[in-house]
């Protein structure tokens, strides 16, 4: 199979979609890989590393998207998709409810989607799930670069001029990135506190040294939804959940908000009010920024200063990790591929929970209900 591998060509993407380990594998698979010329440079990956194990660098955007099969990080543009050829496959991370206008393009030009968004979460499917793997770095830089904005310590210090107490940081949502954010911050030295809709999560919160900040409900699965994820909860506990936040956010030093719910905008957990009543030199990280953000007045792709806030909205966080976050993503692109594409002529098994719920297109065919009921709104 022709593999090809284009550069990145999103603002402050640094990532790409394989690395020279993942090449040599796809090399040894009878596989023919085309890489464009310069695509790993962002990630401190040369022409001649992809060369040396057997990749050939194209200068032709154009000619890399003639091949069987397209490896790329973020979605295709409009011009990109242009160029896809006709009946041909790719994976790529996709969220549908940002690609709806070029929805139809794949109808039109018979391309196979596979989203790495909807790889399901189940136990075969761990070493495919690119989600995990990069939010995990983005729960860890976040509380790196929050620790750089905060204008204190953040460990328990005896000095001889005294005491200094610990920061205390808030992580809102206790999801992969934010699982990662306390083990941070707990390394850091901070008095790490989490809050989740899942009160499910509240072992695993326990057992990283955060206290966990729950909402006294009657119903303990308010927030629970398919697949573990978190799910849009009801109007009695939203009003509970932002007294709570409220009064917490009130006392903490940083705030890491990860709370996102697949292929919805992210839930507004931090109110302008709230976020106004916070200590001068505190700060947000928001890392559902991409989604619309968990604060209320978050701009996306900026850092702002509100009232002595600091409100980080920066979208690609594991961006600033490239060499990590590239390595982890192309394992986790080359597992699905190598799981897909067992034998090269070999028919997709659609009976296959992995293959039916990442494919997002089927040859052109809707193969997934949230795609069609955008495509219905038209």
């Amino acid at each position: 199979m022709l593999i090809g591998i284009p550069k990145e060509i999103l603002s402050n993407e640094t990532r790409v979609a394989a690395t020279p380990e993942i090449v040599k594998k796809l090399i040894a698979a009878n596989h023919t890989v085309n890489i464009e010329k310069n695509a790993g440079d962002s990630s401190f990956i040369s022409d001649e590393e992809f060369q040396k194990v057997g990749a050939t660098i194209k200068e032709s955007t154009n000619e890399i998207y003639q091949s069987d099969i397209i490896f790329k990080v973020n979605p295709p543009n409009n011009e990109e998709l242009e160029m896809i050829k006709e009946g041909s496959s790719l994976i790529t991370f996709f969220q549908i409810k940002d690609q709806v206008e070029l929805l139809n393009k794949y109808v039109d030009k018979k391309i196979t989607l596979f989203s790495m968004n909807h790889v399901p979460r189940t136990t075969l499917a761990q070493n495919m799930d690119a989600l995990s793997s990069q939010s995990n770095i983005a729960g860890y830089k976040a509380a790196i670069i929050g620790a750089s904005y905060i204008s204190k310590y953040m460990p328990l210090l005896m000095t001889a001029a005294g005491t200094i107490q610990p920061a205390k940081v808030l992580i809102l949502g206790a999801g992969v990135a934010g699982l990662a954010a306390i083990a941070t911050a707990k390394r850091l030295g901070a008095q790490v506190f989490a809050f989740d809709v899942r009160p499910v999560v509240k072992e695993q919160v326990e057992s990283l040294g955060a206290k966990f900040v729950e909402v006294e409900t009657d119903n303990a699965d308010d927030g629970v939804g398919d697949g573990g994820y978190a799910k849009e909860t009801s109007d009695e506990y939203k009003k509970k959940q932002s007294e709570l936040i409220a009064q917490t956010i009130a006392k903490m030093d940083l705030v890491i908000s990860t709370a996102l719910i697949p292929e919805r905008p992210a839930p507004i957990l931090i109110t302008k009010e709230m976020v106004e009543n916070m200590k001068p030199g505190s700060a947000i990280m928001d890392l559902a920024a991409a989604n619309g953000g968990n604060c209320e007045i978050t701009k996306q792709d900026e850092v702002i200063n509100h009232n002595g806030i600091t409100i980080d909205g920066i979208v690609n966080i594991p961006g600033t990790m490239p060499t990590h976050a590239t390595s982890l993503y192309a394992k986790n692109l080359n597992n699905l591929f190598s799981y897909l594409y067992k034998e090269e002529n070999e028919e997709l098994n659609m009976e296959d929970e992995i293959v039916n719920g990442s494919m997002l297109f089927n040859k052109g065919d809707v193969n997934n209900d949230i795609v069609k009921k955008f495509m219905d709104k038209g």
